[in-house]
């Protein structure tokens, strides 16, 4: 005598979860993706500390390990190092700068041990406050925070458009579906879905 219907579909569900699961599991890995900040520097960074701070009161903050993002607008040799003008914007974690220069809160100077990078690329770093800078800029004179730079990832334009996307972040999601046809001796089914 043949099984019922539903011992049928729970047979089948139970062999097709585990390559559900298997899934999950290569999605799971496939997004972890390579870090913009290492682990054990995202330990040291002080979230307390905004741009705001920094530029307020760069002596308060010296020695603190910051985020901070933006996109290079010169870059010059120094003694130790290459030292970059950047265009300070807002960036969380392991995204992105935002692409709105009028989020802008103001400019800094990284010095950093590797190599130099042209105007317009976009960066993350994670360093230390040591100061400030008083220089000419344009017309006036401007006050840039320095910071010692620790790790700084740079983003290609193709990254930079892909994690960006042009708007807010990266989302992303994972749905599973069971489900059989509407008739006696049907096929069921099961699904594994993937979202950005």
């Amino acid at each position: 005598m043949n099984a019922p219907h539903w011992a049928r579909q729970i047979r089948r569900c139970t062999v097709l979860l585990p390559l559900a699961a298997a899934a999950f599991a290569l999605l799971a890995s496939a997004c972890s993706g390579s870090k913009v900040i290492p682990s054990e520097l995202k330990e040291q960074i002080d979230s307390s500390v905004s741009f705001r701070d920094i530029q307020a009161s760069p002596q308060t903050v010296q020695g603190r390990t910051v985020l901070l993002g933006g996109e290079v607008l010169g870059a010059r040799l120094v003694q130790g190092g290459v030292e970059l003008e950047v265009l300070q914007l807002p960036v969380k974690d392991d995204d992105p700068p935002v692409e709105r220069r009028t989020e802008s809160q103001g400019r800094f100077l990284a010095v950093d041990h590797g190599a130099s990078f042209p105007p317009g690329t976009k960066v993350t770093l994670v360093g230390a406050v040591t100061g400030d800078e008083t220089r000419r800029l344009d017309e006036s004179t401007y006050r840039y925070p320095t910071i010692e730079v620790k790790h700084l990832y740079v983003w290609s334009e193709d990254a930079y458009r892909e994690r960006s996307g042009s708007s807010v972040g990266l989302f992303g999601g994972v749905g599973f579906g069971f489900g059989s046809g509407g008739r006696s001796g049907s096929f069921g089914g099961v699904g594994v879905g993937m979202g950005y």
